[in-house]
Formats: C-alpha cells, structure tokens, sequence
C-alpha cells in the first residue's frame, strides 16, 4: 500500500534536554523522522526544548516549537495548527512516549482529533506495565524469569521470601533503568525497594529472580502494515545480564549465539511484536541466554518504539531504522521503499555483515566526586563510541582508542593496573574500565577460567583479549629494525595503534608509522558500510578503515583493494566531537553538521570524521563522504594523506578536534580558519595576559604553577580565594575554588597526579561578580558579535551550569559597551577568522576577561535559534575565505529573552555532592523564552542564584 493519503500534517514528539538515560540517539532518530516525511511533502510540526540539536534546526520541520514537554505546549500547538492529522511519538524516547499517553488519557488527541501513528496505546500500555507483559509472554509461550509486581512495600517483602537472592528490581515507566537494582544481600532490599517504588510514576515495581552471568542480546525489528518484518541487527552483549545494555559494551553481528538459537530467538521475536499490537514501526526487544549448551531464552523486555541501540544498529548496518520507520508509519510497505545504500534493491531485505562492530560507552565519573563507580541495572554512560573492523579485535581496539581517556587501545600503554588484588576487585565488581581491566589481568598471568569464573563472559571474547596478549608479547621481542612485514600486518589487522606498537618495540611512533607505510607498504585501505556484504553495489560513500593482504594479478603485480576512491573535487575535512561527555555534547555536533553544509554550498566535498553512533553528523548522507574512524590522529592522517584536502577545520568539534590542532600544524596540514599559533595563544595563559595587557584590557590577577610549592609561594602574592584551574581542558575539568593553603595544596596535588606534566593557572577569584559570555565571528578585519549572555548564577559557577539569559538583563550601557569593545579588540589581536567565545567577571562596573575561546563555543546554537539567524553557516563560510562578515545581512529576531537552563543526571549518582561550582555538571539545556523580566519563571530563576558555591 502507497502512502496514506489522509495524513497531510504531523506532529512530532522530541525527547527534551539530554539526560543520562536520553541522550542524542533520539535527536538524531527524530531528525531522520522529519527529513523522511518531508520527501513526502508532508507538513511537519515538532515540538522539542531542546536548542543544541540539529532537530531543533528551523530547516529541519516545517514549524519548530521550542517549548516545554508538557500537555499545556501540546494544546497550544494544537490550536494554532488545527491541520494537524496525525502524532508521531516514537522517535522522542521514553520522554514523548510518555507524554503521549499522558495527551492520551486527558483526551486531548481525540479533542482534537489527532491520531496516533507509529505505535499503539495498548502497545505502550503493555511492554511498560511488567505485570500485563508478562502475563501475554506466557501467553503466548515465551519463557520470562520467575517474577511479581508490588504495588507496596509489603508485597515486596513477601515476594522477596518467596524468590530468595539476588533480585532485580525494576521500576516501571522508568527510563535508562532509574530505580533498578541488583541485591544481593536481604539487608539492602529494604532501601532499595523504597527507592525503586518512589521512582516509579505509578509507584510500581516488577521483582525478577536475577539471572546473573546469563548472555545478553537485543534485535532490532522493523514492521509494515502487511506484517512484513525485517531484522535490522542482532547485537550481543559482550558485559553478561546485571549490566544495563546502555552501560555495556555490545557486538555486532551476535558473536557467540548457535545458528539453531538464533532461528529460534528471532522467531520469539517477531512472535512477540506482533502480539503486543498491530502497528507499523520499529520495536526493540532483549533476551538472556543461559550460558550452557540447551542455550534457553527467556525474554527480558520489548520497547515498540526505536530505541537507544537503533541508532547503533542503523551506523553498524548503513540501514537508516527511523527513516524507515517513519516511512511505515504513514502507510508504505517495506518492499515499496528502496534500500537507501544500494538505491536499487528494496528495504524488504536484512543487511549481512562483512565487519565486526564493538561499541564501548563513555562515562563521567570525575565529574561526580564521591559517586558510585560500579555498573549495574541503572544506567550511568553519557554517551558512546562505535569502532568498525574486519574482527572483532579490530574493531574493539578502534572503539578503545575512541574514547578519549587517555588509552592508546588494549594495553601497550604502560597505563595498566598490575595489583592483582585490585584487579580481583574491579573484574568483580563491574566498573567502567573493565575492557581494560580483563587485558591487565590476562597480562598478570590470571588463568581465562578464573576471569571467566569471576566476570562470566563468554569464554570466546575471553580467547580474542589472549590473543592480543601473546602478540603484544611476541612483538615485544623485536626492535624496529627486526620487526617482520608479516608481524606488522599481524598487528594492524587486530586494531594495534602505531603507538601501541612503538611501547612494545621501545621507539617513537612516527619511527613505526614510516616503517609501516614507506619501507613495508602497509597502509589502510577503506572499505564500505554496504548493508548487503558487497553483494549489491553500494552508491553512498561511508567507510572504515582496515589492513588487508597484498593481492598478486597474473602479471605479478601487487595491489590491495580500496572502495574509496579519491575525486579531482576540492575538499575540505571536518573533525567531529566524538563520543558525548559532560562540557562537550551535542552542540558540537550541531555544529559540524552546519559546517559540513556550509562548506557544501561553496562547492568544496565534504569529508566528516567521527566515531559517534548516536549522531547526525555521522549520518551517511549528511556529508559527500563519512569516515567512520576514531577521532585519533593515526587515523585522521591517514584519511587525510589519503584524500589530500584543501584543509581542516578543527574548530567546530569541541575540545577533542582542537587538540588535534598542533599536530596537524606541526605535519604542514592547513587548519581552516583560526591558525594554530592563534588558538595556543589563547590557551596559553602568559601569553593571553601579555595580549590582554598590550591591548590595555582587564583581567584577574594570576601565575602559572607546575609543583604544588610554586603554587603555594603564588598563594601569597594573589590572596586567596583562589581558581586552580589545569590547562587544555573543556567543561571545567579539575576546576575549583579554594580559600586556604591546606586547601589549595591537596588540591594541586590531586590534579598533578591525574594530569602528569600540567601547567596550573591560579587566578584570584572575583568573588560576588557577575558573569557574562559573548559569542563572535570575525573574519580578521570586522567582528560581528552574535550575542551576549548574561548569567543568572553569580561568577564561579560554570557557564555550562549556569542559567543564561540573551540578551542580558541587568548590564547597564556602560558595562555592554566594554564588553563589546573588548570582544572587537580580543578577536582581532587573536587573528581569529571564524567564531570566538569570550567570558567575562563584572565587578564594580568594571569587566574582566576570565578567558577566550577562539572556536564553536557551547552556546553558538542556543544564540542561533533564539535569533533565527543560522551563525556556524556563516562562520563556516567565513573560515573558508568564501565571504566577509560586511557580505551578511543580520537580523536577529527575538521577542523579549530567551534562558538557556541547564539540565542534571544528579538522580543517576545519590549520594554525590549536588552543589555547582567551576567544574561543570549538566548533561544537557533545555530553552526557555519570556516576554518579559516579570514572568513567574525567570523570578524563580533569579530567586536562587545565590545559592550556596561549591568551593
């Protein structure tokens, strides 16, 4: 059946600020969902409050509505939209599920006689209410672990006698497992059932007997309205049952699943979507398998809505899940649709996988003082990396080296525990360095059956970690001078860095990656993310990397085959942002993707470097060509020596492509827009406060320490309280504020110890200012300032932290003309050619400068939708030498304020420290917009801004 016909305008649902839990997966999912419907000519309408997301882009629906997730904002579009047919609520997360059903039972889509596309009510109803689903699963045959509902506290206990330990709780209509646990013991039960029953919106929790050490698996299903149904992705958990699939680290295809349970899972499967409800979409669904040989599956959960892992599933496959989801909902069957990689097969088909995928989650412990660590049922990651390789061994060495934290890959580092008592401990209890963790203990000489015993992983995996052991061992035996070609080969076929390799053999890595590439020809070849295992000719250019034999032609020749072929175009590379953290989200990513645009509209080929799956900047069409690659410099500069480009642009990525800046420099790559020498220069403390002092501009007293008696001896001459802050760091790493030498030297201490050889700014802290922000492009003769925030929150608590307002509320003229003066006269004394972020301390009327950035700062998409002027397009263009700031026409547009409000996780980490300081805590921002200083709100917000600062 062709498109329904009825359905002329949608709404669509957004998942809000990113929490732990929600993050970007369902911004990019609700992207696609809008890009899908528009090819359909059909009239989108979106409700999101969130600013920092392309979704939220007014080129992305037909009308965007920045409003909060409430039925209140519902109505409101409903009224002015009376066109609206239908909602489609499956693409915003747990978030727009629930506020769906909400909308639901107050009447309003039938009020308004809205219907519900994607998903069924009774479907919701079903998979979230644990006491229903289980009750239709054994219905319908399908094996669940012995459990009941309590409704109360007593009925817990009872249930609790009746299973003895361990138990899981689980909380229903709860997202990213908030109030789930394991207990082990009966004297934890007590709280923890508490916790789980006061989490749950409707006070109700499902108590499973644990099925510890079982495996673990999701498939990702898509059904049409003619009950075809495709499976997307088989994924596998490598972290077995107890472990949140948010927070474990997963495989693609299934590793260690036998043919004949694998037939029989995907039948359950497809089993369970259809008797939940007859809907059209996309649905996820989770099984645990004994770990024995009679492999029994009992079914976990199944959400008919696309999920967290669909947006890993569509990067692992090339498949675009909520593209088609979408396409189903408003009526097409899957074989009408075309396989959007092969543009010539149908959509009717499931990808094969001639590459293994492994992703590892990201975590922001250090951001939480005093959480806890360990993993379990609730999930903790704030975002995730994807590594793509020919193995399992590769591909799992990508993933690690994508995580920016500091590891090079699996051992090779020299950064590994070698206690074994500690190693015990953290292969015990599950924690977030685990993946390394199991390489160190196998290093120790801990037997496979021991960590096996301990941790309950597949013994499989288990192998592939030995493997790599015994060739870091053997390579180790070389030097770079007798290193074999086959060794070589070896190594990069299992995912070694050349750094890795240059630890084993005790030289530098620019030694090894000559050798490698100039005396034994062994260099990266690029092959597709096809869906159909080459079986098809692919026409969308998304790759990753791999080593591959040399083949020999009959003519004696040697070649080794590469998919990417290099055109006569000029391009231009985009470093991306990797994998989410706290201080370096989504903005960035919104930021690449205009970037991308941008430099497509000056006829340049775009070519996006990144490995985070949950994005739209590494959709497959969003640039002329995606290298699915970690954002690490080994692989960036082969792609680049392998596409030779006009340039780089490093600063619309964050923290993680600006450090990348000086070796890109230091190679003769040309970086686009702001030279390196300019970006350092604003990094470097000395030699900012020289500039800012020949410009006659005003900052705080400060030093530079690198010991912690330097530190101390400048404690005199600045006067305390003090910011101790380290050097090259984004979100406010490692910031604080201290009031005493006993302070300040523990402090010191603790920063020199987790960052070795920094160099430590002291600033006399401002204390009482006020702070502000402004954002700018310059194209090194004018600058145009795109906006100036003001910050509710008293200086000292970071700008990601902090309640902003634009414009600002309470700067009187004299105070806004030398912020703007300052801004014009920093940015060009900076040579910028781009965007600059620069904030400010206000203190008696006078305005410091606290720092400058001279990159995409986290505010530019929050300033762009609050004006409606697209700025990273511009700045984009401005880098490029395309155009000058005199050859844009702005004009800002924006009734009363608009306040960026940040958003916490603090409900993932009880027992942690909530109060805010320098270092920065949110996971997200929602936007909030006022017509005036007297609305209910901003007084609210105004009313709490001298809440106590952490020092």
């Amino acid at each position: 059946m062709p498109k329904r016909q009825d359905l002329k305008s949608i709404l669509i649902i957004g998942s809000g600020p990113i929490i732990i839990g929600q993050a970007c997966e369902f911004d990019y999912s609700g992207s696609q969902a809008l890009r899908s419907l528009k090819e359909d000519g059909i009239e989108t309408i979106l409700i999101n409050s969130n600013p920092a997301t392309i979704m939220t882009d007014p080129t992305m629906a037909d009308h965007v509505y920045l409003k909060p997730l409430n039925t209140k904002s519902i109505i409101e579009i409903l009224k002015k939209h009376p066109q609206i047919d239908a909602v489609l609520p499956t693409m915003g997360g747990q978030t727009a599920l629930n506020l769906c059903i909400e909308a639901d039972e107050k009447g309003i889509w039938e009020d308004f006689n809205v219907e519900i596309i994607g998903v069924d009510i009774n479907a919701i109803n079903i998979t979230e209410d644990r006491e229903k689903f289980r009750e239709l699963m054994l219905k319908i045959g399908i094996g669940m672990a012995p459990q009941a509902t309590a409704t109360s506290f007593l009925k817990g206990k009872e249930i609790a006698q009746e299973f003895g330990f361990p138990l899981v709780i689980r909380a229903s209509y709860t997202l990213g497992g908030a109030g789930a646990s394991i207990v082990h013991k009966p004297e934890d039960f007590d709280e923890l059932l508490s916790r789980g029953l006061e989490i749950s919106p409707i006070h109700e929790v499902m108590i499973d007997k644990a099925l510890m050490g079982w495996k673990e698996y999701e498939l990702e299903l898509l059904r049409d309205k003619n009950d075809n149904v495709v499976i997307i992705c088989t994924i596998e958990n490598m972290d077995p049952m107890g472990i949140h699939t948010g927070d474990s680290i997963t495989v693609a295809p299934a590793m260690t699943l036998s043919d004949r349970t694998f037939q029989k899972m995907r039948d359950m499967a497809i089993h369970m979507m259809r008797s939940i409800g007859d809907f059209a979409g996309g649905c996820n669904v989770q099984f645990a398998v004994s770990p024995d040989d009679e492999e029994e599956i009992i079914a976990i959960e199944i959400n008919p809505r696309v999920s967290r892992s669909s947006a890993l599933a569509s990067k692992a496959t090339g498949y675009p899940i909520a593209k088609i989801a979408s396409k189903l909902a408003i009526g097409y069957h899957l074989n009408e649709l075309d396989n959007q990689i092969t543009k010539s097969t149908s959509a009717l088909f499931e990808p094969t996988l001639d590459y293994v995928i492994v992703k590892i989650p990201r975590w922001n412990f250090d951001k939480f003082e005093g959480s806890d660590r360990t993993l379990g049922l609730q999930m903790k990651s704030v975002g995730e990396v994807m590594g793509i390789g020919r193995s399992f061994q590769e591909a799992l060495h990508k993933a690690t080296q994508s995580l920016e934290i500091k590891r090079n890959g699996l051992g090779a580092d020299g950064k590994g525990y070698k206690n074994y008592d500690q190693i015990i401990q953290k292969l015990t209890v599950p924690s977030w360095d685990r993946v390394f963790v199991i390489y160190d203990a196998i290093q120790l000489g801990i037997p496979l059956r021991r960590i096996h015993d301990i941790t309950k992983i597949d013994m499989w995996f288990l192998k592939q970690y030995e493997e790599l052991h015994l060739l870091e061992k053997e390579i180790s035996t070389y030097t770079i001078a007798t290193l074999t070609k086959e060794l070589m080969l070896e190594a990069k076929q299992r995912g070694f860095a050349d750094r890795q390799i240059a630890h084993m053999l005790d030289c530098y890595e620019s030694e090894v990656h000559k050798k490698r590439t100039e005396e034994m020809n062994i260099n990266r070849v690029y092959k597709l993310v096809d869906t159909c295992a080459a079986e098809f000719k692919a026409m969308t250019p998304y790759y990753y990397s791999t080593f591959e034999e040399e083949i020999e032609k009959p003519d004696g020749t040697r070649y080794v085959e590469n998919d990417s072929e290099v055109t006569d175009r000029k391009k231009i590379v985009v470093l991306g942002s990797g994998p989410n953290r706290i201080g370096q989200g989504i903005e960035f990513d919104y930021c690449c993707v205009h970037g991308v645009l941008a430099a497509a509209e000056c006829g340049y080929e775009t070519i996006m470097i990144n490995c985070n799956p949950e994005t739209v900047s590494t959709d497959f069409d969003t640039a002329d060509k995606l290298y699915f690659e970690p954002v690490f410099w080994e692989h960036i500069y082969d792609i680049i020596r392998h596409e030779k480009p006009e340039g780089v642009i490093v600063q619309l990525g964050g923290q993680t492509a600006l450090k990348l800046a000086e070796k890109l420099s230091k190679y003769g790559i040309k970086i686009i827009g702001t030279s390196f020498e300019s970006l350092d220069l604003a990094e470097d403390r000395g030699s900012f406060s020289d500039l800012l002092k020949a410009n006659d501009i005003p900052y705080p007293q400060f030093g530079v320490a690198e010991t912690a008696d330097e530190a101390l001896q400048l404690a005199d001459e600045l006067n305390f309280p003090l910011l101790v802050r380290p050097s090259y760091v984004l979100g406010g790493q490692g910031m604080k504020i201290v009031i005493n030498k006993e302070e300040l030297e523990e402090h010191v201490v603790d920063l020199l110890r987790k960052i070795p050889n920094n160099k430590l700014l002291l600033d006399h802290y401002l204390d009482g200012a006020i702070e502000a922000e402004a954002d700018a492009i310059c194209d090194g003769e004018d600058v145009y300032i795109i906006g100036i925030m003001e910050h509710i929150e008293p200086c000292g608590i970071h700008s990601g932290d902090s309640n902003a307002t634009l414009p600002p509320f309470n700067l009187g003229e004299f105070v806004l003309q030398q912020i703007k003066d300052h801004t014009k006269k920093i940015a060009l004394a900076l040579n910028t050619v781009g965007l600059i972020n620069i904030q400010f301390a206000i203190k008696d009327d006078k305005v410091y400068i606290i720092e400058a950035n001279p990159r995409a700062s986290r505010t530019v998409p929050f300033i762009a939708k609050a004006y409606k002027e697209p700025y990273v397009n511009y700045a984009t263009k401005v880098m490029l030498g395309d155009k000058k700031v005199k050859d844009f026409e702005f004009n800002p547009q924006l009734e009363g304020f608009a306040i960026k409000q940040p958003v916490f996780s603090f409900n993932k980490f009880p027992n942690v420290n909530k109060n805010l300081g320098p270092e920065m805590k949110s996971t997200g921002e929602s936007i909030l917009f006022i017509e005036s200083l007297k609305d209910d709100q901003f007084y609210d917000l105004y009313g709490r801004r001298k809440m106590y600062l952490s020092k």
